[in-house]
C-alpha cells in the first residue's frame, strides 16, 4: 500500500425519501484541515490524469456514479508503486492522497459521476505538477 494513503469506508445512512451519505468529519482520519471544497464531473470512459500536489492533501468521494483512481507513488524512484481503487455506491469510501503522489482517474458509469474533493488548502497553480496521459505507462482502456 501507498505510504500515506488512506481508504476509509463511509456510512450510508438510509432514511425515507433518501439516504445521507457521510463524507468527512474533522474528527476522521485524513482530515488536516479545511482549505477548500469542490466537486468534478467525470464523463463516461473519460480519463483526467495525471497531477500530483507538492502540497495539497486531497480526500476524493463519489457520491454518484462509479470512477477508477489510479494512484502512483514514484517518490522511491526504484520502486514505483501503483494502486487502482474503484469508489462507487458498492463500495463507498474516502480515499485520503497525500501530497508528491501522481493522481489519475476515469468515469465508469454511462452518464456522468460526480467526484467531491476536500482539500487541505486552497488551490494554487504553483504547487501541482502535470503529466499527460501518455507520460506514465498504464493501460486505460476498459476491460
Amino acid at each position: 500500500m501507498i505510504k500515506g494513503l488512506k481508504i476509509t469506508p463511509l456510512d450510508i445512512i438510509q432514511t425515507a425519501g433518501g439516504n445521507v451519505m457521510h463524507a468527512m468529519k474533522k474528527s476522521d482520519t485524513g482530515f488536516v484541515q479545511f482549505g477548500e471544497a469542490y466537486f468534478s464531473n467525470i464523463e463516461y470512459q473519460a480519463v483526467k490524469a495525471w497531477k500530483r500536489h507538492h502540497s495539497m492533501t486531497l480526500n476524493l468521494v463519489v457520491p454518484v456514479g462509479r470512477v477508477k483512481f489510479v494512484i502512483l507513488d514514484d517518490r522511491m524512484q526504484d520502486k514505483p508503486e501503483l494502486q487502482e481503487v474503484i469508489i462507487s455506491m458498492e463500495n463507498y469510501c474516502r480515499i485520503t492522497i497525500p501530497p508528491m503522489v501522481w493522481l489519475g482517474f476515469q468515469g465508469l458509469s454511462k452518464g456522468n459521476s460526480v467526484l467531491l474533493n476536500i482539500a487541505d488548502m486552497e488551490h494554487d497553480p504553483e504547487e501541482v505538477d502535470r503529466k499527460t496521459i501518455t507520460q506514465i505507462d498504464y493501460d486505460w482502456r476498459l476491460n
